[in-house]
């Protein structure tokens, strides 16, 4: 059963890689499902679907027993799978209504470069910073995994230095370059992000990624990290760059709040808010991008608690790199990347969109 549940799985993961789909969910009750293009196709009929092996067998067959008893005691579980031919893929397993489910994204063969991925200039930039938090967000799905590891990529390219990545799991795998480049994955080689980030401040980093901010601890230990001369990457799971900044600090005790907000006024260069809408032909999807540098006037209203007067410091600071959701809307759609329709369900403001394409010329 155990071998016939990595057939099965295995079988799968080459349908996804045949149909250059972007990830593949099985369910204990329903048939597997592709996402082609942003959109999801059955591969068949769950009445098919009996027969094959459960997902537990699946779980047996690819997760090591440290792994199983973590999903065991917390219900879910990342990992990361590699097929014979090289093709790699993100791994969650996750419980719904009783059931197994697994949720598999399929990850590049090679690290993509700033070029081949559409964004903005600017983003390339922040891979050059010394210091400071830098801040990527977004919902799962859009893009922030693989615009950090552009990032790393450049920066190993570039720089001699050390990086060492925290990951939950590793996804690109990256050679050392100029660089040398430690990738760390929890639970197989620490036990959680924030006793990862602590004890990366021993092993001489210059650069660290931490894959995801996901409780108080590891935020505590990202913002040490930024402020003690290195630069880290990490991620948010929040829809806009002045929502990422609220939460961050929001997850701060009441009493704590007025001190964090001088420490992340001081640490934080930059968040940048990521999300991949359709292709107007229908046949890809493009990265649109919200970006927010943290300048001096920035930085005072963070340091003061006015999170509603960044957003217009965002819209007038185009000179620093600066640009709005909208604004970003509004340039998809003027360069024939994104249908308008489409583009206002994305839009925080459908008036202000409206002023950015009349400012633009766009009809």
């Amino acid at each position: 059963m155990t071998q016939d549940g990595r057939h099965y799985f295995e079988w799968a993961l080459r349908e996804c890689v045949t149909r250059e789909a972007s990830d593949v969910h099985l369910s204990s009750r329903a048939a597997p499902a592709l996402r082609l293009h942003g959109k999801i196709h059955f591969l068949m009929n769950g009445a098919e679907t009996p027969g094959w092996p459960s997902l537990e067998a699946v779980a047996q067959a690819i997760l090591t027993t440290p792994q199983q008893d973590a999903f065991e005691r917390e219900q879910s579980l990342d990992t990361a799978y590699t097929l014979p031919a090289g093709e790699r893929f993100r791994v969650h397993f996750y419980r719904e209504r009783g059931n197994m489910a697994i949720a598999i994204r399929q990850i590049e063969r090679r690290i993509p470069e700033f070029e081949t991925l559409g964004l903005p200039s600017e983003i390339k930039t922040l891979a050059d910073l010394r210091d400071g938090l830098v801040l990527m967000t977004g919902p799962t799905g859009s893009g922030k995994t693989t615009t950090l590891a552009a990032q790393i990529h450049h920066i190993n390219q570039t720089r001699a230095c050390h990086i060492i990545t925290i990951e939950d799991p590793v996804e690109y795998v990256h050679q050392n370059i100029q660089s040398l480049v430690r990738q760390r994955e929890i639970h197989n080689d620490v036990p959680d992000f924030a006793q990862a980030v602590r004890a990366a401040l021993r092993e001489d980093p210059d650069v660290l990624l931490i894959g995801e901010m996901r409780d108080l601890p590891t935020m505590r230990a990202a913002i040490t990290a930024a402020e003690t001369g290195h630069l880290v990457f990490s991620t948010l799971h929040t829809g806009s760059a002045v929502g990422a900044i609220d939460r961050l600090i929001g997850a701060f005790p009441g009493g704590e709040q007025d001190l964090i907000r001088q420490q992340v006024s001081m640490a934080l260069r930059a968040v940048v808010a990521q999300r991949l809408l359709p292709h107007r032909a229908g046949t890809r999807r493009v990265a649109i991008i919200e970006i927010l540098k943290v300048t001096p006037a920035v930085a005072h209203l963070i340091r003061t608690g006015r999170p509603q007067q960044i957003y217009a410091a965002m819209e007038a600071g185009t000179a620093h790199g600066m640009q709005t959701m909208e604004q970003a809307l509004a340039r998809g759609i003027q360069q024939g990347h994104l249908d308008t329709t489409e583009a206002r369900k994305w839009a925080q403001d459908g008036a202000m969109l409206d002023a950015q394409l009349q400012h633009l010329k766009v009809r």
